[in-house]
């Protein structure tokens, strides 16, 4: 039941992480890699302001961070013309030194004591088990979210997000701020990305300076393995079926370790056979269907 109980609470606050990834990578069509920075920046600001007392606060700011970040990497593919890959990278690696900073030069910031968003909701709902307000809240922030975004999506701007990561050129031929939205897309992405890490240090009760170091093939795994179960027909189901993919990724994850010769230090080679695994799951169906098609022909060239 723990276990049920734990890779669950995991799954909704990496849903918020799948959530950012989502819009990058299937809406955007960028391959941004600032996800390992800036989940580690929100996760650092939020870790920060809730020992100054204001975890509330903590939150706002992650997502502020988290923005600015995707706002440096927009700004260095859009107005100095750097790769969307290498712009990634270059504010991924400028954001570690920065994360330092605001963790006090130390690699580790432990919230014990400190009045985590989740202590003042367990306080507040006295009726509700601790374990309970650990799922009820990232539920309803990570639903909210794609609630949000499906929103927005459907906006004028949110259309010419959707149009760009389409067909670019047509975008810019049709007068539209190509560039603008790239921004604000990548900004977008980034502040649900350091939301995530922003929760996460509030519920585990501490800030790792490590914590996103392959953070991006997580949410990228979490949004194939959603997409999997829930055909994305529309940007409102990708959203919701990243949550679900998260979800799903973290229970595997726990099976994985829970029944698997495995110790628990080679939880980075299980996840990454699993992400393996996830990621060559449309290539092994392109191949079956490309098998059934072959063996079609072959049967009715025999009659």
């Amino acid at each position: 039941m723990t276990l049920f109980l734990g890779s669950l609470q995991l799954g909704l606050i990496y849903g918020l992480l799948a959530i950012g990834v989502f819009i990058a990578f299937r809406i955007l069509n960028i391959p941004d890699l600032t996800a390992e920075g800036s989940f580690t920046f929100g996760l650092a600001v939020s870790a920060r302001l809730t020992l100054l007392g204001h975890p509330y606060l903590g939150i706002l700011a992650a997502i502020a961070a988290g923005a600015f970040a995707g706002s440096v990497t927009g700004l260095l593919q859009t107005k100095l013309f750097i790769h969307p890959v290498l712009a990634g990278i270059l504010t991924m690696s400028g954001l570690y030194s920065i994360n330092l900073l605001i963790m006090g030069s130390s690699s580790n910031l432990s919230l014990i004591g400190g009045n985590t968003i989740f202590k003042l909701m367990t306080d507040h709902f006295v009726f509700l088990p601790k374990e309970g307000i650990k799922i009820l809240l990232p539920l309803f922030i990570s639903i909210t979210a794609a609630l949000l975004f499906a929103f927005f999506f459907k906006t004028r701007i949110g259309l010419c997000i959707r149009a760009t990561g389409n067909n670019e050129d047509m975008v810019r031929a049709s007068s539209i701020n190509v560039d603008g939205t790239k921004i604000i897309a990548l900004a977008a992405s980034n502040g649900a990305i350091a939301l995530s890490g922003a929760l996460i240090a509030q519920y585990q009760g501490f800030a790792d300076i490590n914590s996103g170091v392959g953070i991006i093939v997580v949410g990228l795994a979490s949004v194939i393995m959603g997409e999997l179960v829930i055909r994305k027909e529309s940007v409102t189901l990708g959203l919701f079926s990243a949550i679900l993919g998260s979800v799903i990724y973290r229970f595997m994850i726990a099976i994985a370790l829970k029944y698997s010769p495995f110790p628990a230090y080679a939880l980075k080679l299980v996840s990454a056979c699993i992400v393996a695994v996830a990621l060559s799951i449309p290539a092994i169906e392109y191949h079956r269907q490309l098998q059934k098609i072959k063996k079609g022909g072959k049967n009715r060239v025999n009659h």
